[in-house]
């Protein structure tokens, strides 16, 4: 079974918070995005085909500036690939380069009329969004600010420029501090959203685990299968129903269980045709799909698998249930009177001048008293929860030694009941004085109805593994004249029996006890004669 692992899975984030997931790749893109700008400062001036103004002040300044910003943004490209230094470090770097570069660009260009001071607005957003510490951009405004402000003084103090443009440099830093409230503002928004959508993320991924472990679990078996015809999901009931298939990943249905897949492509034809049941090929378990689509417009489909027999037996152990509670009502009712009638037929069976045909009459009434007061014994049995305490079990030595006490105790020949375990280190899990009861019973059964043609009880106590399942088993065999098929199916029912005076509850009481330990008690019919009673055990990986 799948245990639902402690991961989280990918989640679908909105656009602006997807990118932001991964920072260095964030990182990355605004470094291609630094090396276009660097090419087109560097293309434009040695060319001559972009403005004039570019270097128009200080064409020395402005292309050393610009081979300069080229080769950091190449640098900054290495380190990012190498992840060297630590990120906040580079992304700070990253600014204040920037800063630098585009106010030296500027100044060189003919100082805040050029319009380059606007690629500032541009740095400082991008230095926002990606900084872990979205607080750092007051202080990549503040910078920007005092950088476009330094070149305004400047440029005033040595007369580069006819007129000071103290105004501008004043807008832009105004500029830059408002872009930086709206840049912190939308970066809590977004951080805050990427949150939101990580768990989010992470809780629909838990919620698609918790419900394929619930899927895992269920009783019914259920299988996806998609428009190819080929297996998504099966989960363990369906696994165990259809026959436990050994194949790979997204088999096909026709392959592991072809009348599936027959009756899967009639409803897909005709999805008003009515499903039946079906058995597989040397299996137990008889098989009512369900068809449905996983949604409606998809193109997968969805199977229901339910044993029919599980079914039937659940609803008939209710009935029985019910039953077992009012028959021990009863039984209690009636225990008392019944044990003031064998007393009294006691009392006068003691009696001296009873005549001799009296004396039978009270053996009469002491019989049926006793064979009533076994029937209530049954009964109570029947409505008490007993428990079971399995051990591991040697299933040949513990044979032997009940073969010992059975034949002592009915004098039956040791040579009458043979034991045969393959292998003879075979170990089953189960409670050996509920086993004990089982098997007595059985064998009990085999010498009252399993005589053969001579007259001779001969009983077969044969164990061993069934295949491919690996689940040990044992069988009860006798030479009678077997059990025909319509009595075969009701000899499990409670009060059921073809005797006079049996009680009709010995092999429901043998099922019952077989059941606690996980454990089937099964008819098998025998070609040649004779009946089979099978204890199928729990499989012995399932052992502590």
């Amino acid at each position: 079974m799948n245990r639902i692992p402690d991961k989280q899975a990918p989640t679908n984030l909105p656009p602006a918070t997807e990118v932001l997931r991964d920072p260095w790749r964030t990182l990355t893109l605004l470094n291609l995005y630094r090396l276009t700008l660097a090419l087109a400062f560097l293309t434009l001036f040695i060319t001559g085909i972009g403005p004039d103004l570019l270097g128009s002040s200080r064409p020395t300044v402005y292309a050393t500036t610009a081979w300069a910003y080229f080769a950091g943004v190449l640098f900054s490209i290495a380190t990012t690939r190498t992840r060297r230094p630590t990120f906040n470090t580079q992304v700070n770097t990253l600014v204040g380069v920037d800063i630098l570069a585009i106010a030296l660009l500027m100044h060189a260009s003919g100082g805040t009329s050029s319009g380059l001071g606007i690629l500032l607005i541009v740095t400082i957003t991008s230095g926002t969004l990606i900084s872990t510490k979205k607080s750092a951009t007051y202080v990549y405004a503040a910078l920007a600010t005092i950088a476009v402000l330094t070149e305004a003084v400047y440029s005033d103090l040595v007369s580069v420029q006819t007129a000071t443009h103290y105004t501008q440099a004043g807008l832009l830093g105004a500029a830059f501090f408002a872009t930086a409230v709206l840049d912190y503002t939308f970066a809590r928004r977004v951080q805050h959203s990427q949150e939101l959508a990580e768990q989010r993320g992470v809780d629909l991924a838990n919620l698609s685990q918790l419900n394929e472990h619930i899927i895992q679990r269920l009783q019914s078996g259920i299988l996806v299968v998609d428009e190819d015809g080929r297996v998504r999901l099966m989960n363990q009931a369906a696994w165990h129903l259809i026959g436990m298939p050994i194949s790979g990943s997204q088999p096909p249905l026709a392959e592991i269980c072809p009348e599936l897949a027959s009756q899967l492509q009639q409803w897909l034809t005709n999805p008003f045709n009515t499903p039946h049941s079906f058995t597989l090929p040397g299996g137990q378990s008889e098989l009512m799909p369900r068809f449905n689509r996983l949604a409606r417009d998809a193109k997968d489909a969805i199977i229901y698998l339910e044993d029919q027999k599980q079914v039937s037996h659940q609803a008939q152990q209710q009935k029985l249930a019910s039953l077992g509670r009012m028959s021990a009502s009863i039984a209690h009712e009636i225990r008392n009177p019944l044990g003031a009638l064998s007393h009294a037929a006691q009392l006068l069976a003691e009696s001296s001048t009873l005549a001799a045909t009296d004396q039978r009459l009270t053996r009469i009434i002491g019989e049926n008293a006793q064979r009533v007061n076994t029937i209530i014994e049954n009964v109570l049995q029947i409505s008490r929860r007993q428990t079971s305490s399995p051990v591991r079990l040697p299933l040949h030595v513990w044979l032997e030694e009940l073969r010992d006490e059975f034949c002592s105790a009915e004098g039956l020949p040791l040579e009458h009941l043979r034991i045969d375990v393959q292998p003879r280190d075979l170990e089953v899990l189960i409670d050996p004085n509920q086993l004990h009861q089982v098997v007595w019973n059985l064998c009990k059964n085999a010498i009252e109805h399993g005589a053969n043609a001579s007259g001779e009880t001969r009983i077969e106590l044969r164990g061993g593994m069934e295949m491919p399942a690996r689940r040990p088993f044992l069988d009860v065999i006798d030479q009678g004249p077997g059990i025909d098929p319509q009595t075969a199916q009701q000899i499990f029912e409670p009060f059921y029996t073809t005797r006079t005076r049996g009680t009709g509850l010995g092999l429901y009481l043998a099922r019952q006890l077989c059941e606690l330990n996980d454990a089937k008690l099964d008819y098998i019919a025998q070609p040649r004669g004779g009946s089979c009673f099978r204890i199928r055990f729990p499989r012995a990986q399932s052992a502590p």
